[in-house]
């Protein structure tokens, strides 16, 4: 049974150097949003653009971090994680549709000729409530259809044809109108988050600092875990699950407990990528961007921790060149890239930087 990729790197790079990367890493990080609040003109200001779209590449990191924990460690292949992400931005964007429609409905709403809010808009005007929605919703759905699934023991690709399915089934859900989430169009024209101005410099700069705080706590969660008896029992039960039942384990409150907390750790990436990006439709709920996902961790390396984060920020820089330079050719670089993976690098960037320190 092999040790978690991580955990043997550090041992073989030394914690020193691990700690001075990582240092180095989250300092440049802390120092963006700093530095997009100079004034307009200086050298070193980082624009609003550049800000917003390393933000939103550090919430798919955290996708990518929570579906390695239960692709990586636990071995279950999730196809529908971005549902999960979209749950927690369509909680978020009711707060701020309510905050930006003032005592009035929100402007779909409005323009649908609807007379008063749905039941389950109730409470939404309250931050708090947000908060609490954007962990409920994800939370929940994954209980009910990891409880489900895991009492059946389905695994292996029919749980992965289940989950693709689930987040498709709630992408046909949120496109239609009577659903009141936007259909279409979603929720966007966001004016304020907790009376803030949505666009202002320093808002931007502090949902940014949020964002590292978040990515900076999923990953020591899932470091952890990985450290301790339950990632052990994780990589056991992925490696071999009939022997780990037979030493008297049930793998079915292991598969649980990861499953939601990894759904969680996606709703709460969505929250903070809503306010960022400034959108919140259904199309983030395509099946395609779950598959995406799946990419992000191949690439970096699965069962690693550090791999997924590298593999997101790799595949969303290609893909924020190769759309604007060569916007037709993307999805043939994706699955290109895909495949090359699946063949030549199937441990990943990590696996083979460690395989390159072995020789």
């Amino acid at each position: 049974m092999n040790q978690p990729l991580l955990v043997t790197a550090s041992q073989k790079a030394g914690p020193r150097w691990t700690v001075a990367i990582g240092a180095v890493v989250l300092l440049v990080l802390l120092a963006l949003p700093l530095l997009s609040l100079l004034p307009d003109g200086h050298g070193l200001q980082v624009s609003a653009y550049t800000l917003t779209l390393v933000g939103k590449i550090l919430c798919y990191a955290i996708v990518a971090l929570a579906l390695d924990l239960v692709w990586g460690y636990a071995g279950l292949l999730s196809l529908g994680h971005g549902l999960f992400f979209a749950l927690g931005g369509y909680a978020m964007g009711m707060y701020l549709m309510r905050e930006a429609a003032g005592d009035g409905l929100p402007a779909f709403m409005t323009f649908l000729s609807w007379t008063e809010l749905p039941w389950y808009w109730a409470g939404t005007q309250h931050f708090a409530w947000a908060l609490c929605l954007v962990v409920l919703a994800p939370g929940l759905l994954a209980l009910v259809f990891g409880f489900f699934a895991f009492r059946s023991r389905i695994k292996g690709v029919y749980f992965s044809i289940m989950t693709q399915a689930l987040t498709f089934a709630g992408m046909l859900l949120f496109f239609r109108n009577e659903t009141g989430f936007g259909g279409n169009n979603g929720f966007t024209n966001f004016r304020s988050i907790l009376g803030f101005p949505i666009t202002a410099p320093s808002t931007r700069a502090v949902l940014f600092l949020m964002t590292v705080a978040l990515l900076v706590a999923s990953l020591y969660l899932g470091w952890r875990l990985a450290r301790s008896k339950f990632g052990r029992v994780l990589t056991a039960l992925r490696d071999a699950e009939n022997r780990l039942m037979f030493c008297g384990y049930d793998p079915r409150g292991f598969k649980l407990f990861v499953w939601v907390l990894s759904a969680v750790l996606c709703g709460l990436a969505g929250a903070l990528y809503v306010p960022q990006v400034g959108i919140i439709n259904p199309s983030e709920m395509s099946p395609t961007n779950s598959i995406e996902a799946a990419v992000w961790v191949a690439l970096g390396g699965r069962g690693t921790l550090i791999g997924p984060l590298l593999g997101a920020g790799l595949v969303n820089g290609m893909k924020s060149w190769f759309t604007v330079a060569f916007p037709e050719y993307w999805l043939f670089c994706l699955g290109a890239l895909f495949i090359l993976v699946t063949l030549y690098l199937p441990k990943g960037v990590v696996g083979l930087l460690k395989k390159k320190g072995e020789q």
